[in-house]
């Protein structure tokens, strides 16, 4: 898939525009604080997520604006689509072919698109929040019905956690409820665990090819899937379920004392290793680099793989962050997708074959 067009009005410090992107690579230069990743996620918002920047929606409005509105014509196997969102002080709204969708989460699946900026760089480094949030939002894209179920077991979970709040000093509500929201978050959660371990398997592989075609070094790339409760790829998901029932009841007094969940999903990690060894602790920067280059890639391949079709890939940022061979492979295992790669000099992607060029300033977006 790539987009044709690309429009916005009133968003973040971006003058009103229309722009016309190349089918394979578009280079968006100019100096820092000028509105490039602005533009970036823009675009990532079709995707129906969140600012992969983590902004709050209201923080997408011009000032003295009332609302913004980001749309595009994507090309796709269905043809020509357009996505409209529109944000305004409290909701993102989307049409899809004019067709109101509501939320702009109901339209997750229509669009897709990988993003890599510097944040990701310290993916390997970070607490597990983060890598948990890299494979569901693969798996939003990919399985609208995912985002769902993700969406049910973050509220059940907001539920339960205010509940043992509660009963640490109302002890006249009965415990009984407890049960409840312990059977809601194991269905929902049972069902992330499962799919989570299913498409890191997939991700795993490729990732590991990748990881080999990038490094000069012989070190073994993998990655390990860590469940707070204790479960692996070969158990289905009714066992899963129970071992998630068991531990909430194992786990329920300490849970009581502390007040919040402390077994599920929300718990768990992705251990990213090396020669066995995990890469956080063990790796060289330059290593670290090439096991996100290599998951980020792996993503890539792992959305058109499943889905049918390319996704677009936002690079915001880091082209000067890695070096020349590592910003070779990339690009070349990309060279038919289209990209979009912010920078603040054209002499960072001076080798690449690039099919247009935006410079932004002041938030004026102009092709030259």
């Amino acid at each position: 898939m790539f987009l044709k067009e690309i429009s916005f009005r009133g968003y973040r410090n971006l003058e009103d525009n229309k722009i016309f992107p190349h089918e394979n690579v578009n280079v968006i230069y100019g100096e820092n604080a000028q509105g490039k990743t602005n533009l970036l996620e823009s675009v990532w918002l079709y995707t129906g997520g969140h600012s992969f920047r983590g902004s709050k929606d209201s923080e997408l409005i011009n000032f003295g604006k009332d609302f913004a509105c980001s749309e595009c014509v994507l090309n796709c196997l269905r043809g020509d689509i357009d996505i409209k969102i529109l944000i305004n002080k409290k909701k993102r709204l989307a049409k899809i072919n004019d067709v109101d969708k509501g939320f702009a989460a109901r339209i997750v699946g229509e669009f897709k698109a990988v993003v890599f900026s510097p944040v990701h760089l310290s993916l390997v480094k970070d607490g597990p929040e983060s890598r948990r949030k890299l494979i569901d939002t693969v798996l939003c894209q990919l399985k609208p019905t995912y985002a769902k179920i993700l969406s049910r077991y973050n509220h059940t979970l907001k539920q339960r956690n205010a509940l043992l709040k509660d009963l640490q000093y109302n002890k006249s509500n009965s415990i009984d409820t407890l049960l409840i929201w312990n059977n809601k978050l194991v269905e929902y959660g049972a069902i992330i665990n499962k799919e989570r371990i299913n498409l890191l398997e997939i991700l795993n592989f490729k990732a590991k090819e990748i990881y080999k075609g990038i490094s000069s070094e012989k070190e073994k790339f993998n990655m390990e899937y860590k469940s707070s409760i204790g479960f692996n790829k070969d158990m289905d998901i009714n066992f899963i379920n129970k071992m998630f029932t068991d531990c909430l009841n194992k786990n329920q007094n300490i849970d009581l004392k502390y007040g919040t969940t402390s077994v599920g999903p929300h718990r768990d990690d992705i251990d990213i290793l090396l020669d066995d060894k995990l890469a956080k602790n063990f790796g060289s920067q330059g290593q670290q680099r090439s096991c996100v280059l290599a998951i980020k890639m792996a993503e890539a391949g792992v959305m058109e793989e499943i889905s049918g079709e390319k996704p677009v890939i936002l690079l915001d940022d880091v082209m000067s962050e890695l070096d020349a061979s590592r910003q070779n492979y990339m690009m070349n295992k990309m060279g038919d997708w289209q990209v979009f790669i912010t920078c603040c000099e054209l002499s960072v992607v001076d080798r690449l074959k690039v099919g247009k060029v935006f410079k932004v300033c002041g938030g004026n977006v102009r092709e030259e």
